[in-house]
């Protein structure tokens, strides 16, 4: 994305360059609640909303990767962090409103560099050809007033959508690789399985 015009603090910015997402890290013990849960590839279709194909596709080409376990060869499952499965959703949205795919991996590599409270109350908005990022609904009226903006994901709104979407569905114990079952009466495979295991 170009970072074409000022920015400040008080005004939206376009999302920087990245040459490189961060590097992965382990996580004291302490921090590690999130971390020690990971969803396999259709639990994170379902609460993206997107097709297998389209999930399999963005991991292949480093698109959104998984951060808790890639897949090694065949057989081997990915496991997506709860993050990961907001970004998956972030990332469907931007490509159905014909964001281009450059942008997009900009957008990911900056999401992916925020802390938690920081995701929770930004909202991204494009004009088509830039994405910016706002972070006071300031910025965001400001954006509209300068008839750049077009759309905008508000990121925290899909952090509670995905949030509901996986409280129903299954998860896995990184540790043990256990399913978590969840609420979801309809689903006696994984009770099946952690019976049988």
């Amino acid at each position: 994305m170009s970072s074409t015009g000022e920015s400040s603090a008080a005004n939206p910015c376009p999302l920087p360059e990245a040459t490189a997402p961060p590097a992965a890290r382990r996580v004291p013990a302490a921090r590690r609640r999130s971390e020690e849960v990971g969803y396999r590839g259709p639990t994170a279709c379902a609460a993206a909303g997107i097709t297998y194909r389209q999930l399999d596709y963005w991991a292949r080409t480093g698109l959104v990767e998984p951060s808790v376990r890639p897949a090694h060869g065949s057989g081997s499952q990915r496991l997506y962090s709860f993050r990961d499965v907001v970004v998956l959703k972030i990332v469907k949205r931007l490509l159905d409103t014909g964001v281009s795919l450059q942008n997009i991996r900009t957008a990911v590599r900056h999401l992916r560099s925020q802390g938690s409270g920081v995701l929770s109350q930004m909202t991204l908005m494009s004009d088509g050809a830039t994405v910016y990022e706002c972070s006071s609904p300031d910025e965001v009226a400001e954006l509209l007033q300068g008839g750049q903006g077009v759309f905008g994901i508000a990121v925290g709104v899909v952090w509670r959508d995905v949030e509901g979407a996986l409280a129903q569905l299954h998860a896995e114990c990184v540790d043990t690789g256990e399913t978590i079952v969840r609420d979801n009466p309809a689903d006696e495979l994984a009770r099946r399985r952690n019976r049988a295991g």
